[in-house]
């Protein structure tokens, strides 16, 4: 668990990231599910599950359950560079 108390137990490899990519425009969340379930080792989780596990700001959580466009593209880049969700590295991207 890191210091924002997340279980980022896991990171996403080189191949795991490529399908993550690949998958994306044809399900954003479908592919971010298969990548969060991953990171978060959670393999049966649902979307809102992962969501919640991932302790975004409600902001960004709100708009990741809806599927808005842009949140589900940032957290496809956060995955795609940083392969975690290890947030003393990042930070959450608010939409205001």
């Amino acid at each position: 668990m890191n210091a924002r108390g997340v279980h980022s137990i896991d990171r996403l490899n080189k191949r795991q990231v490529e399908r993550l990519l690949a998958d994306y425009d044809a399900g954003p969340v479908e592919a971010l599910c298969v990548a969060l379930r991953i990171v978060l080792a959670r393999p049966d989780a649902t979307w809102p599950e992962l969501v919640a596990a991932a302790r975004f700001t409600d902001t960004r959580a709100a708009a990741l359950v809806v599927g808005e466009q842009l949140a589900l593209d940032q957290l496809t880049a956060e995955l795609n560079e940083l392969r975690d969700l290890d947030h003393n590295r990042n930070h959450d991207l608010d939409h205001d």
